[in-house]
């Protein structure tokens, strides 16, 4: 098996056996840093996109040009029944 341009040298098996030698600790940053690998590109598109909408939003209610609605509205709409 080839992943990049590399051979894959080691097995998964013995890869995943040797993984579970290590400490705790050190087993959950490696899944943090293999999940992180997973995390393309895409995922900084979602994040500028989130940025830029928390802006836009931002920008509407200094600007008085948000409509809001109270808490106590959004409550009770939460807790009407629905059906």
């Amino acid at each position: 098996m080839v992943i990049g341009s590399l051979p894959m040298a080691i097995s998964r098996k013995k890869l995943f056996k040797d993984a579970l030698q290590l400490e705790q600790q050190d087993r959950v940053e490696l899944a943090k840093l293999l999940i992180d690998s997973l995390d393309s590109a895409t995922e900084q598109d979602v994040e500028e996109a989130w940025a830029r909408e928390i802006d836009r939003r931002t920008a509407e209610l200094d600007a008085g040009t948000a409509e809001t609605i109270p808490w106590e509205t959004v409550r009770a709409r939460l807790r009407a029944p629905r059906g």
